[in-house]
């Protein structure tokens, strides 16, 4: 099969600057209905990548996201939440981006055609086969993170990818990739729309369906928490009020002795 950048396509759309501000608004949302049913269609393909990374992270492995511009930024916020949200180490989950911290909030230029600067990102933390890698990129050519997932799969840790494209060169490099084939953006070439939105849709179902598999759910709720402002520690003591059938008073002291949803309830059902 001949690999064609659907990403990069012309848009469906033309005359966008003729448009008035509620038919270009109408029209983007019209193209964003269409990303859940793309996801859909790799449910298959993110089975199989989030069995992987449950099988490592069990056996005391981690969890890196590589990717450059939108991508990369996408990798860093889902890793990032995912301490105050499941409980779990900062560095259980780690997003490296091309061009390092800096560009989090500003292009660096030419940053992502380094095809050996990712594994020496990488590098960095001790990579071990325990790991997995997961390379995001919607065009799947970015060379950072396919020169990341390939020293990756010379070192024998696991790779797998996002990307929006089919067949190409990142995938046919990760051993188990995704492809979320969304279609030409609003904005020809404008990736960070519904590819960006297709990868944001990915990376909340892997690290979402991985801490639940690792026992870090309890019924819906998130009780391994960390309880780092008002908004969290009030949820905390409605979780334990609804789990525990007790007064909020009850709850608000008990959060305080334990400061852990889950060791509330652990000791609170001991001691009953």
């Amino acid at each position: 099969m001949d690999f064609i950048k659907t990403t990069e396509a012309d848009s469906n759309y033309n005359q966008l600057e003729q448009m008035s501000v509620n038919q270009l608004l109408t029209n983007i949302n019209n193209e964003d209905k269409t990303v859940p049913l793309a996801v859909e269609k790799a449910i298959p393909q993110i089975e199989i990548l989030v069995n992987q990374v449950v099988t490592k992270l069990k056996t005391g492995g981690r969890l890196f996201y590589i990717g450059a511009g939108t991508s990369g930024r996408l990798g860093i916020v889902d890793a990032s939440e995912c301490p105050p949200t499941f409980g779990v180490p900062h560095n259980l989950v780690i997003g490296l981006i091309a061009g390092g911290d800096q560009a989090i909030r500003k292009a660096v230029e030419f940053a992502e055609d380094s095809k050996e600067q990712a594994w020496k990102d990488l590098s960095a933390h001790n990579m071990s086969n325990k790991d997995v890698v997961i390379g995001i990129a919607a065009s799947g050519t970015t060379p950072y993170v396919i020169g990341g997932l390939k020293a990756c799969n010379e070192q024998g840790i696991s790779t797998g990818c996002i990307t929006c494209n089919i067949n190409s060169p990142l995938s046919q490099v990760a051993k188990f990739p995704i492809e979320v084939v969304v279609g030409p953006e609003f904005v020809t070439g404008s990736s960070r729309m519904k590819a960006g939105t297709a990868q944001k849709l990915v990376l909340n179902m892997i690290t979402t369906t991985t801490m639940i598999q690792l026992g870090h759910v309890k019924g819906n709720k998130m009780v391994d928490m960390q309880l780092s402002n008002n908004k969290l520690v009030d949820r905390g003591i409605k979780m334990l009020m609804k789990e525990l059938s007790i007064d909020k008073e009850n709850a608000k002291n008990l959060l305080n002795k334990y400061k852990s949803v889950r060791l509330a309830i652990k000791n609170y059902n001991h001691g009953n």
